[in-house]
């Protein structure tokens, strides 16, 4: 089975959870536009009052290719 790979985009401040809540919509509408149904787990993490983060889990084999179009500031393995 392939590894997931988890793409971060961190947002830090007082609003950092409205920030990350609104990329993930972002998230699912490019999943949209691009008939990426079967790539459809994302999220809302909330580290602190002054830092959250939106994610999206893709295959490691398109890992590069959304990365260098969406620019993630980080990535992890997805377990």
């Amino acid at each position: 089975m392939e590894r997931q790979i988890k793409l971060i985009w961190d947002f830090r401040g007082p609003d950092s959870n409205k920030t990350a809540e609104h990329h993930e919509i972002h998230l699912k509408d490019f999943i949209k536009t691009e008939a990426l149904d079967m790539l459809n787990i994302t999220g809302v993490e909330r580290i602190s009052d002054i830092h959250s983060l939106a994610f999206w889990v893709v295959p490691e084999s398109d890992m590069k290719k959304f990365r260098d179009i969406l620019k993630p500031h980080r990535a992890t393995v997805y377990t």
